[in-house]
């Protein structure tokens, strides 16, 4: 019996070793990249990525684990704010390296809280289960020297054609900005559709950066001729977006 369980625990610690390796020589993708496609099962059914989601915006976010109390406040509050994500036209995944009988117990459970004294929201986007840690490679989503089976907290903003757009990656003891990703995307919609750049700290409906290229065909002697745009010194030119 003592032998047994000897070779149990080495055989556990030669399993995670090689979660490590791999896990090390996963690469993030990088941006402008193609999202990594993958099959995988979730509480709302197969899932096909990002094939299922057409030519709308994705955001994937990664989770360490189900029933964990930072993960439990994030999915809270992207429940509460899924109907303005899917009026911007982007649909919402989730997905951790648990497995789907655990994904679903979180969900009910999650759908039972009242938080920030809100009513509960049932939760309409699919958590997708990862426990073979496949998707997790393909997106460099577990980071060795923080866990060698969990994946960290990360973000993917993917455009209408399944190239990424933007990543983020939080530690596990600190909570995403749901706000913040909301506004990123925001901000990538406007630049893509006004081909212009948002400056720092812009939210939408402000006034955003025209880009420059050594020259304007808007500009005589230095100095915008459309009424809607401004120059604080050569190199910045604004435009305004609102009255």
């Amino acid at each position: 019996m003592k032998m047994r369980i000897i070779i149990l625990a080495i055989l556990g610690l030669l399993i995670t070793q090689t979660w490590a390796q791999d896990a090390s020589h996963a690469k993030v993708p990088l941006l402008g990249d193609k999202a990594p496609s993958f099959t995988a099962e979730s509480t709302t059914g197969t899932v096909y990525f990002p094939e299922d989601f057409g030519r709308k915006w994705k955001i994937l976010f990664s989770h360490p684990a189900d029933f964990t109390p930072v993960c439990s406040s994030e999915l809270l509050e992207l429940a509460a704010m899924q109907k303005d994500f899917r009026d911007m036209d982007v649909r919402l995944i989730v997905l951790s390296t648990d497995n789907l009988e655990s994904h679903t117990q979180w969900v009910k459970s999650l759908e039972t809280i009242r938080y920030k004294d809100r009513q509960p929201v049932d939760i309409t986007f699919p958590l997708v289960a990862d426990d073979s840690r496949e998707v997790a490679r393909k997106y460099g989503m577990i980071h060795p020297n923080t866990n060698s089976t969990e994946d960290v907290r990360g973000v993917y903003i993917i455009d209408p054609d399944n190239k990424i757009r933007a990543m983020q990656f939080y530690p596990m003891n600190v909570g995403r900005n749901l706000d913040e990703i909301k506004r990123m995307v925001l901000a990538l919609q406007t630049a893509d559709q006004a081909q212009v750049l948002t400056p720092a700290n812009w939210q939408p409906g402000g006034d955003v950066l025209m880009p420059y290229s050594g020259g304007s065909t808007a500009q005589v002697e230095g100095k915008p001729t459309d009424p809607n745009l401004y120059q604080l010194i050569w190199y910045m030119t604004f435009r305004k977006m609102a009255e």
